[in-house]
């Protein structure tokens, strides 16, 4: 009885409108190089972006839209470096 599970099709999941307009964000905002823009640069861009996605997906709610604005901010920042933790010594593990 073990085919049963191989034999079964995987249900497909639609994404969602946001979920489509967070997807073409994010690769918009690779593709724009926004990371690398200047903070002006980055407002400008998000305000057109915005703009665009909201006539693009008239399903989106106010709220929606600013998480996106949101997510594609968050996304847009350079990464955070991972501060080096310096070892352990055997004074201070005790």
């Amino acid at each position: 009885m073990a085919n049963n599970s191989r034999n079964r099709r995987k249900e497909v999941s639609v994404p969602t409108p946001f979920e489509q307009a967070r997807d073409e964000m994010f690769q918009q905002v690779i593709r724009c190089g926004v990371p690398q823009a200047t903070p002006e640069h980055q407002e400008e861009w998000f305000n057109e972006t915005m703009t665009y996605l909201e006539d693009r997906y008239h399903e989106l709610t106010k709220e929606e839209l600013t998480e996106l604005r949101t997510l594609g901010l968050r996304f847009s920042q350079p990464p955070k470096s991972r501060i080096e933790s310096e070892p352990v010594d055997a004074a201070t593990a005790a």
